[in-house]
């Protein structure tokens, strides 16, 4: 079927559940993430008392398409009262772990032994202190797929760790007892407060990973383009967050040529026929998916007021422009045309005269 016989979808029904409280915005790198994580974030602090926007990709744009500097923690968005944004590095360094004594010089021992670990308990600090703020919805400009999928295993990362930890407690359990007192390290730096440590951080995640799986509090936005390597990383994330049992129920296809009025170039026609064939695959596998189409823009969308303007058409579906009446479409062509035309008459006098002076 056609995408035309298709009415195109919106984000609305984001919007209308006033219930999420975590909004994933994922996809495969350059597709416009950040942009539609951004306008996700706007118009839920429309209909919201108060949003958080969070980025946890390394390379952070966040700042870039708001075009205001932001940290580690959170930051009012300029304009807004009720937005606001921070940027988070999910990769932990041990000064964010412990310093070089007692305890903390041990945690960051155990975090570097176990693969993975130190990136979920980065994690789950940051969602600890995320928890601890009243915001009413909390959305996730995430890092490219691969990124995102590590970022959602975290809680079983951490739950294996831990199991990992017990495991060696209940076999060297007296050994550490023993270390511990050999080297002057009291029972407020012991294995039981080490212990006691990564359990309160394993009781977060649970219950984040718990609200997580609640299709009610949660849901994940896949961001892509009409291109086969994007319509494939897409499919690789749904199954993945089926897998993870994480509700997904819309996808935003970015960077759609539509067929505009002025449309003359041959590469555009060609790049037309070639999204349309993908545009038609993602309609005829995600059927049941709310799939809303967003336009190549001739300019980089960045700042508040740019942001805004484009999130009309996450309301309301995309119109190209096709108000011509049959009559204008055919004088256009033939005015066209005749200019073509003339261009050709102009290039053959000057060859034959070139021709002559030889």
């Amino acid at each position: 079927m056609a995408t035309t016989d298709i009415p195109d979808g919106t984000v609305r029904n984001i919007l209308d559940q006033d219930t999420l409280k975590w909004v994933f915005v994922g996809g495969k790198g350059g597709v416009g993430k950040t942009t539609c994580s951004s306008i996700l974030s706007i118009l839920l602090a429309q209909v919201r008392s108060s949003v958080l926007i969070i980025s946890t990709d390394p390379a952070h744009n966040l700042s870039d398409a708001f075009q205001q500097r932001f940290t580690k923690t959170p930051t009012l968005v300029n304009g807004f009262s009720n937005l606001y944004a921070m940027e988070v590095d999910p990769n932990v360094e041990n000064d964010d772990i412990g310093g070089s004594e007692g305890m903390d010089s041990l945690f960051s021992e155990l975090a570097n032994a176990i693969p993975g670990i130190d990136e979920a308990m980065s994690f789950a600090e940051m969602l600890k202190l995320v928890q601890t703020m009243d915001y009413s919805c909390i959305v996730f400009d995430t890092a490219p797929t691969g990124h995102t999928l590590r970022l959602l295993q975290f809680p079983s990362t951490l739950e294996k760790g831990l199991q990992k930890v017990m495991s060696l407690k209940s076999k060297f359990g007296g050994l550490i007892g023993q270390m511990t007192r050999l080297f002057g390290i009291d029972d407020e730096f012991g294995e039981d407060a080490i212990l006691g440590r990564l359990e309160g951080m394993k009781d977060v995640i649970e219950q984040v990973n718990k609200q997580f799986k609640d299709p009610d509090l949660t849901t994940f936005v896949c961001v892509c383009i009409p291109e086969f390597l994007s319509l494939y990383e897409t499919e690789r994330l749904v199954q993945e967050l089926t897998k993870f049992e994480i509700d997904t129920h819309n996808i935003i296809i970015n960077q759609v040529l539509y067929d505009e009025e002025d449309v003359e170039s041959k590469l555009l026609k060609a790049r037309m026929r070639m999204q349309q064939k993908y545009l038609d695959q993602f309609y005829m596998l995600y059927d049941d998916f709310n799939i809303t189409k967003l336009p190549l823009l001739p300019q980089e969308v960045t700042g508040v007021e740019a942001l805004r303007a484009l999130s009309s058409h996450f309301t309301s579906p995309y119109q190209p422009s096709t108000s011509r009446s049959a009559v204008e479409d055919l004088e256009r062509r033939i005015s066209t045309l005749k200019l073509q035309l003339e261009h050709a008459e102009d290039e053959l006098d000057r060859l034959q005269k070139g021709k002559q002076k030889v």
